[in-house]
């Protein structure tokens, strides 16, 4: 098999149609690297493209990579690498020999994988050692009817449907100005702090919403989609998508006291 790597050369309009295909997560997407850049000058965004003889690509992996223990690099590949179209379990094992060995950064280095898909042999991933748990990721596929995605849910998931459709509960998509979500992520902030969890820092938003729009002809809907329901004139829940490719994740979401009496959320 004849494999080869690029790294830093692939054009973001190639990368963003490849990581389209791929159906891949945020993390991978050209605009995480950019604002994840412009938050933390001192990180390096490295970008790998796998490709095969033919010039077809096989896998995009972009990298972070940060300094560790004072003279070394642990560079981190989140949900990556992001596969391209049907790949083999051959083609698989190779890229990711082909990103170790050639991964861009001196001596000490540590690089570790967070893929996106379940551990075992068509993975690829024989001859590496987990490290650490991965994360736990509910994908809903929206192309279903209504009917079969009714169904799916937990009988007290919908349960709480029915009860929100039946309230007064008045949903819209809000704009895409700043300013014009801005509540919501002061809403996430106070809620942050006030329960004690983490996630991806909320500074990134905007930047995130700049990077995306940069590569979508100054689209600012490209990256985001901003949700609000409202009972009366008040604010009873919002919810903030990140859009990449055909995929939108879960990013922020808050809801009023009267809003959960509601279901809103």
């Amino acid at each position: 098999m004849s494999l080869s790597i690029s790294w830093n050369e692939l054009p973001r309009a190639e990368w963003d149609i490849a990581h389209g295909r791929a159906g891949a997560s945020y993390q991978q997407d050209w605009a995480y690297g950019v604002a994840l850049k412009a938050a933390s000058p001192g990180v390096a965004i490295l970008r790998a493209a796998v490709a095969r003889a033919d010039g077809s690509l096989v896998a995009l992996a972009q990298v972070v990579a940060r300094p560790f223990a004072m003279v070394g690099r642990f560079a981190l590949c989140t949900h990556g690498p992001a596969w391209v179209g049907a790949v083999t379990t051959t083609e698989k094992r190779e890229a990711y020999r082909l990103l170790r060995k050639s991964l861009p950064q001196g001596w000490p280095r540590l690089l570790v994988f967070t893929p996106n898909e379940a551990a075992g042999d068509a993975a690829g991933l024989s001859g590496m050692s987990r490290v650490m748990t991965g994360d736990a990721t509910v994908l809903i596929d929206l192309t279903q009817d209504e009917a079969a995605l009714r169904s799916a849910m937990e009988s007290s998931w919908r349960n709480k449907l029915s009860k929100a459709e039946r309230s007064e509960l008045v949903l819209q998509k809000s704009g895409l100005k700043p300013a014009q979500y801005r509540w919501l992520i002061d809403a996430e902030i106070k809620q942050r702090q006030k329960r004690g969890y983490r996630a991806m820092p909320l500074e990134l938003t905007e930047t995130w919403q700049d990077a995306k729009a940069e590569g979508a002809k100054g689209d600012r809907g490209a990256g985001l989609a901003v949700f609000r329901a409202d009972l009366g004139r008040d604010p009873a829940a919002g919810m903030l998508f990140l859009i990449h490719g055909a995929r939108a994740t879960y990013h922020v979401g808050w809801t009023s006291e009267a809003g959960r009496d509601n279901a809103a959320h």
